[in-house]
């Protein structure tokens, strides 16, 4: 998937702050923040007061104080950095004391995140913005340079944020008007002519439209990691002293596009890195720029029907969105409807963002499909627009989200599904400055209850210095669990208790437990929230052995459709959840509580879904500990903390003091976890060397574990199964020799906390895995020497043996990231020298030798690299052995060591340089799509939301013409994306339908060569009692002749019978090879909404009669079109239809 960034800016009207107002409101704070009957109130008025001093920094008057004034910074700093000690202070305060009920313990952690959200955006968010915009500007004052550099650094902060997404190529482009170039200026005029020349849009590109200032600066790096895209860019644009001449004045406004990109259709290449532009091979037409994600599946029909020549570097399907809106606006269309008649001709999942010369203040967006999204972020006389929310929230917390799937007309719903807005710059930051749609031009009012407030910060999704999220997010665990216990472990006469209040275990649940009416539990929840669950089960199981509950651990979707009760008064459902919005367990959770069981929600997300669906709730962490990472971590380990706390709490209801000291001691053990974890993270480098020494050439991967071990196998199997993109087994460490000794697998053994005969018979068991030639690699404590004959022993710190096995999870999740490096790293050579004939390739002037010679060097290192993986088998483990042997025989060929004579007796085709280089690179992709383990990102999770639309035509089969088509006989696979489209838009015109009479077509082809035949072998309903023409003269002509020629559904009326018909093509192989028409009854007339969406749906009607009006007319009266007939507005000629909006 990829992202998308702009930034529409308004001059600001808000007075530059003064240091002391902004003073005033830190300075001092810390001293307030205390431990008495009112802190939580002090601490939140310390929160809003900070929160206040952001507000003043933020913006351009904010930026223009904090570069002014270079002392404020170093101050803000000073006494941030008390608040935070103090902050620090009282948590660690909380952590020990239970005195506060739960209620109260939530509001005082939630004012203490405020405190800390105002620390971190006053030192992270504005003072970074003051010192990268001073960098990127060089110190520069003027209005305009403040204002777009600004802009500039948002857009580069997100892009950063939205790496995740994709990041093998990015572009920033910045739209520039009222500027202080001189165009008449010799030098100047050089300078441009210089950057203007490249027909790629390639970086440091310029054009100059109407006095409007283009200019794009762009990186792809197949080869990187997060952060470097945007560092290139960001030196770029602090260089281009063009741009800085440009902005040299009070009046420059500037409107900024980015982008970040997930190659799916074009090379990774800096010719196909977005933003792009509308310029064409051979025409000229008004300058529009865009970006897109997703696909437009139907890219390559519009580059043929719209005769659009696109200089051959580009590739991408995202060129059609400049080049088809410039087409647009040359036919004199205002931009916002050149925009919108150009997206709704794509098909697919897609969000777009466009900019035009001729409106260099308005911002131009479409959402059409389930697979995109785009937030638009209301900030101080900005519009920040963003794929995902932690692209906005740097500058505003509140947004809009586009909606993609929701028809905006109710009598049209699959053309008006899907949503374009225009951001009017000079309203920047309002709902007044939108102006939204549907994509059937449908009105669609924003309204104040659009606009939703974002639940996190920057400080949630800040990367720091780690590589990638993941990494931080394991690192973070420690003090996840830290929080999940703050203040509710107290220390009493008897010892530790757990200490939890109604709002989590409310009354009625309380007593129920005690006095034996809820007689069961049940913990569900999906992937790693069940599996977590399965450690509360096991724990609650553990703490009552005498049976004093029925515990069991169940996914959620199995509850629901296997295992209800239509009685459940007995039960308490346990539903964990990392974000609150899973569906299956949600949808779990109402279907039990309508049979009557109560509900605890452990949840990380306040106000999520599940909360509101829940009697009592349990927050993880501090009830907002965000992953950025596909993969989750951090959620588990709160997640157990949680569930060993109210496993507890149930254990003290059901026994009172009975085994309390053992409960007790269970509970040091818990408080004492946090520091054994940080040990196990400090012991990196160790799991690490086993992890690249062992995992990359292992094919086949299992995880055992004995105990409460056994969750930590099954955990470990699904970060390692999501990382290294493997299917992996999960099995008990005693069973595994009696499964599948026979693949000799990699097995990673979880057995911290055993000790004695069980260890013993562990070690056993190792001895066997490594005796038939498995590859056992073992977590034990430290104290352990049972496992000698493991190939690597991970060392973690004893602890009690209940919680050994969190400590075999973390060192499984260290594990499982070491090895996605390592074997990520094995198509790094692969990378370097496909990147090298992919820019061979961008010249295409340079002939095939002379492309071969100049990747020659790059094949050499790479074929040595790769030669040495292959000859001690390294690359067993995750390449295919086609693959790996095609690829070393393509390196041969290209380097000479093969001659090319013998290529035609390998590969049945003439090798000539070229030839093999493309193959080359077709078999290194297929090699390093094998190997890539992106880490924060899973790979066919982001394939499928980037092209998810893709399969809507199940959807569209549930229109009712649709389903016409399929119950006539018409073969599903023969009816094209664009047929089921024009059919659901269609839908709303048709009143019944009556019959219908299918053809076969013979003796076409994809040329049209031939003399085609039409033969019916099927009729239904009135159909069986109307005589075809084909009955009498099967050759193929007149309308079903055109329909099968063009490929398109085709409405008609009969000359003498006066019926109307549906005729839809069944192609194959881009060949006709039926047809199926149905006999219909059209409605008599329309609603003007109605039928509007119905002509833009069909054949584009609606704009046809629209344009030719307005050839003669002033306007175009849309209400008419609710007063014509709708057959004649389906099959009249155009100018024919015109004539009747045409006065006189």
């Amino acid at each position: 998937m990829c992202g998308i960034i702009a930034v529409v800016r308004r001059p600001s009207t808000r007075a530059t702050p003064t240091s002391q107002s902004v003073l005033d409101l830190v300075a001092g704070q810390a001293t307030l923040l205390g431990s008495g009957p009112d802190a939580t109130d002090a601490i939140a008025a310390v929160g809003t007061r900070l929160a206040e001093a952001n507000a003043l920094l933020r913006g351009v008057p904010g930026l223009r104080l904090l570069l002014a004034e270079s002392s404020l910074g170093p101050a803000l700093v000073h006494h941030c950095g008390e608040l935070l000690a103090a902050v620090e202070q009282e948590e660690q305060r909380l952590e020990q004391d239970g005195s506060l009920s739960t209620k109260e313990l939530e509001a005082r952690n939630q004012a203490l995140i405020a405190v800390r959200d105002g620390v971190w955006a006053i030192t992270r968010d504005r003072l970074r913005a003051a010192e990268v915009v001073s960098d990127l500007s060089g110190g520069a004052m003027h209005t305009g340079s403040v204002e777009a550099f600004l802009s500039i650094h948002q857009a580069l902060s997100a892009i950063d944020r939205l790496e995740v997404r994709g990041r093998d190529s990015a572009g920033l482009h910045v739209l520039v008007h009222d500027h202080a170039l001189d165009l008449d200026d010799p030098v100047i005029a050089a300078e441009i002519d210089r950057r203007s020349g490249d027909p790629n849009f390639g970086t440091g590109s310029v054009r100059v439209v109407d006095g409007v200032l283009s200019i794009v600066h762009k990186t792809a790096a197949e080869i990187g990691e997060l952060g470097d895209n945007t560092a290139v860019i960001r030196q770029a644009f602090a260089d281009d002293a063009l741009l800085h001449a440009a902005l040299a004045n009070e009046t420059a406004r500037t409107l900024v596009l980015g982008h970040t990109r997930w190659a799916s259709i074009g090379i990774i290449s800096e010719p196909n890195a977005h933003p792009l532009n509308s310029e064409l091979v051979d025409a000229a037409g008004p300058y529009v720029v865009g970006a897109l994600n997703g696909d437009v599946d139907n890219f390559a029909d519009l580059i043929a029907e719209e005769g659009v020549t696109i200089t051959p570097s580009i590739t991408t399907d995202a060129k059609v969105i400049p080049s088809l809106t410039s087409r647009r606006l040359d036919e004199g269309l205002e931009s916002a409807e050149a925009f919108r008649r150009t997206v709704a001709t794509f098909e697919g999942s897609v969000a777009i963002g466009a900019c035009t010369a001729a409106a260099p203040d308005k911002l131009q967006l479409a959402l059409r499909g389930s697979g995109q999204a785009l937030y638009i972020g209301l900030a101080e006389d900005a519009y920040i627009v963003a794929s995902e929310p932690y692209g906005v929230v740097e500058e505003t917390d509140h947004y809009v989200r586009m909606d993609g799937e929701t028809p905006g007309n109710p009598e049209n719903p699959n053309a008006s599904r899907g949503q374009i807005i225009e951001l009017d710059g000079d309203l920047a930051g309002t709902v007044e400055g939108m102006l939204r749609r549907a994509y059937d031009g449908t009105d669609l009012a924003v309204a104040a209850d659009d606009v939703a407030v974002a639940q996190i910060t920057t400080r949630d999704i800040d990367r720091g210095d780690h590589p990638h999220y993941l990494m931080k997010e394991i690192g973070e665990s420690p003090t996840s669990f830290r929080k999940t216990l703050r203040g509710k472990i107290v220390e009493t006469d008897a010892g530790l208790r757990v200490s939890l209040g109604p709002s989590v275990i409310p009354d009625e649940i309380r007593e129920p437990v005690r006095n034996g009416t809820i007689t069961r539990v049940l913990a569900i929840g999906q992937g790693t929230a069940a599996v977590a669950g399965q450690a509360l089960a096991a724990g609650l199981d553990a703490l009552t052995p005498n049976g004093e509950i029925e515990v069991e651990a169940i996914l959620a979707t199995e509850l629901s459709g296997f295992w209800l009760r239509s009685d459940m008064s007995n039960t308490l459902v346990v539903a964990v959840s990392q974000s609150g919005t899973t569906t299956d367990t949600n949808r779990t959770v109402d279907i039990v509580r309508n049979r009557g069981a109560k509900v605890i929600a452990i949840v990380n997300r306040r106000g999520s879904d599940l909360t509101d669906r829940a009697d009592g709730v349990l927050y993880t962490s501090d009830g907002r500990d965000v992953e950025m990472s596909v993969a989750s971590t951090k959620a588990f380990y709160s997640q157990i903390a949680a569930g060993l706390l109210l496993s507890i709490a149930i254990t003290d209801e059901l026994l009172g003091d009975e085994m309390a000291d053992d409960r007790a001691d269970l509970l040091k053990g818990i408080t004492e976890l946090p520091a054994a974890m940080e040990t196990v993270l400090g012991r990196r480098d160790i799991i690490g060397e086993a992890a690249r020494q062992f995992a990359p050439s292992r094919r086949y991967w299992a995880m055992v574990g004995n105990g409460p071990n056994r969750i930590a196998a099954q955990e470990v199997r699904v970060k390692l199964s999501e990382l290294c993109y493997k299917s992996i087994a999960a099995d008990s460490t005693e069973d595994k020799k009696h499964i599948d000794l026979s693949s000799e697998p990699l097995i990673f053994v979880c057995s911290a906390g055993l000790s004695g005969s069980t260890a013993d018979d562990v070690a056993k068991e190792v001895a066997i895995f490594r005796a038939h030639k498995a590859a056992p690699i073992v977590v034990a404590d430290e104290d352990q020497s049972r496992f000698s004959s493991a190939l690597a022993v991970l060392p973690v710190p004893a602890v009690d043996p209940r919680l050994g096995f969190i400590l075999s999870t973390m060192a499984g999740h260290l594990f499982g990231y070491e090895a996605a490096l390592a074997i990520d790293a094995q198509a790094r050579p692969m990378r370097e020298a496909r990147s090298a004939i992919e820019q061979a390739a961008a010249h295409p002037q340079m002939s095939g030798e002379e492309a071969l010679v100049s990747v020659e060097s790059t094949l050499e290192r790479t074929a040595a690299s790769f030669f040495d993986l292959l000859r001690t088998g390294e690359l067993n483990g995750h390449m295919e052995a086609s693959t790996a042997s095609r690829v070393a025989s393509l390196l041969r060929f290209a380097l000479g060591s093969s001659p090319l004579e013998a290529y035609q007796i390998e590969y049945g085709k003439v090798g000539t340089p070229a030839v093999v280089l493309d193959d080359l690179a077709a078999a290194l992709t297929l090699g390093i799509e094998e190997l890539t383990r992106p880490i924060d990102a899973i790979k066919h999770q982001a394939k499928t939301v980037t092209v998810g639309i893709s399969r809507s035509d199940e959807t569209l089969l549930d229109v009712a013409l649709s389903r016409a088509v399929v119950d006539a006989g018409a073969p599903r696979d023969r009816l094209s994306y664009a047929s089921l489209r024009t059919l659901a838009d269609l839908d709303p015109a048709i009143d019944d339908v009556l019959g219908h009479t299918r053809y076969r077509i013979e003796g076409m082809d994809a040329d049209v060569n031939g003399d085609a035949t039409a033969v019916v072998v099927d009729r239904g309903g009135i159909s069986r009692n109307i005589v075809s023409r084909t009955d009498r003269s099967p050759t193929l002509k007149g309308t079903k002749h055109q329909v099968a020629l063009e490929r398109r559904v085709f409405v008609a009326r009969g000359r003498s019978d006066d019926r109307t018909v549906v005729i839809v093509p069944e192609v194959k192989d881009n060949v006709t090879t039926g047809l199926t028409l149905l006999q219909v009854k059209l409605a008599d007339e329309l609603s003007p909404g109605a039928a509007r969406g119905v002509l833009q749906g069909y054949r584009n009607r609606y704009s046809a009669v629209r344009d030719a009006v307005m050839e003669t007319e002033p306007t175009f009266r849309e209400d008419l079109l609710g007063q014509q007939p709708v057959v004649d507005l389906l099959t009249l000629p155009i100018n024919d239809l015109a004539d009747r909006w045409r006065v006189g």
